[in-house]
């Protein structure tokens, strides 16, 4: 069985499975979704608890005859298995598909692993936890649930900090949920249980953006060019190299241009492969008859300006190209 973390809870309250799989890209969701199943196996009395932590040359034989060893004194356990990519390898996958199928006596076993690619999906182990046990992903959350994600996880704190200061807040953690849920609880030590104002939260709220330029790319795609320039100096804050930005500018225009006469835009990537195509359909949607050329010839100018063989300031630059493919015009003396 496969389960997002926000039905984790209700599964755990009528699941006999003692096999689970926390697999996921976001820290903070695939740490709480752990310590939830921990937690449900200690009321069930599993008290014991045996952590492997796979590395190089991890001895898969030593797990294998953990697994089957008693505890000395009887103990229920967890044995638990913490790998940092989900590619066990041959002998790796063979010991946690048999630990799915056939969990030893008085055991839950819980694997913690990133974000299952294509091949991962595939393997013999996970279907062996799909078919057996359970499989819990930690999907990120997107830039457009954050609000209500962050409004949620304030109520649950006794917070009421409404659109306004969800909003800003989602602002200032963009991509950052574990920075979120610091904040969160920062607020509540100070504040108590009620209403949050806004201003309360801009007082209260470190800038902890975790800025990635391909969210740039997305926004830019997606016509949000506040948000687009908002990551572009977050990123120019961060020390990023503007060679970088422009590479990521220039794949997304050339996305767009393929995608506009007829093709896919490219490949699409990871667990955002849907995302990326609707993003890319509304892109040439709202660009239909926007001319591509101008971008490319600026792109041109950007790359010059920042071998310092052309005029005017290479983030200057980089901001009327991010601009405008976000369908907004800078003033020409920003563009240089």
């Amino acid at each position: 069985m496969k389960l997002s973390t926000d039905r984790l809870g209700q599964q755990l309250e009528s699941s006999t499975a003692t096999a689970w799989l926390v697999t996921g890209d976001e820290p903070l969701l695939v740490g709480e979704a752990a310590d939830t199943i921990r937690a449900r196996a200690r009321q069930q009395g599993y008290t014991g608890r045996e952590t492997f932590f796979v590395e190089r040359y991890f001895d898969w034989g030593a797990l294998q005859g953990a697994s089957q060893a008693l505890s000395l004194f009887a103990e229920r356990r967890i044995l638990e298995i913490r790998m940092p990519t989900a590619r066990p390898g041959v002998e790796g996958g063979a010991v946690l598909a048999r630990l799915a199928a056939d969990t030893p006596p008085d055991t839950w076993v819980l694997v913690v692993t990133a974000r299952l690619d294509k091949d991962a999906v595939r393997s013999a182990w996970v279907k062996s936890f799909d078919q057996h046990g359970v499989v819990v992903q930690a999907w990120p959350v997107d830039i457009g649930q954050l609000p209500d994600w962050i409004t949620s996880r304030a109520r649950s704190h006794g917070l009421d900090i409404g659109a306004a200061g969800a909003q800003l807040l989602a602002e200032r953690i963009e991509g950052n949920l574990l920075a979120a849920h610091q904040e969160i609880e920062k607020l509540a030590l100070t504040h108590g249980p009620g209403r949050v104002s806004e201003e309360d939260v801009a007082a209260a709220v470190a800038n902890s953006a975790r800025y990635d330029v391909f969210k740039l790319g997305e926004a830019a795609l997606a016509g949000d060019a506040a948000r687009t320039l908002r990551i572009l100096d977050g990123l120019r804050g961060e020390g990023t190299e503007p060679t970088l930005v422009l590479w990521v500018l220039c794949r997304e225009i050339r996305a767009l241009a393929q995608a506009k006469t007829g093709g896919q835009g490219g490949p699409a990537y990871g667990w955002q492969a849907q995302k990326r195509l609707k993003l890319l359909d509304a892109a040439v949607r709202r660009m239909r008859r926007t001319p591509l050329g101008p971008l490319i010839w600026h792109a041109a100018r950007v790359d010059r300006a920042i071998k310092g063989r052309g005029p005017g300031d290479a983030w200057d630059e980089l901001a009327w190209l991010a601009a405008r493919l976000a369908g907004v015009e800078l003033p020409p003396a920003r563009a240089g």
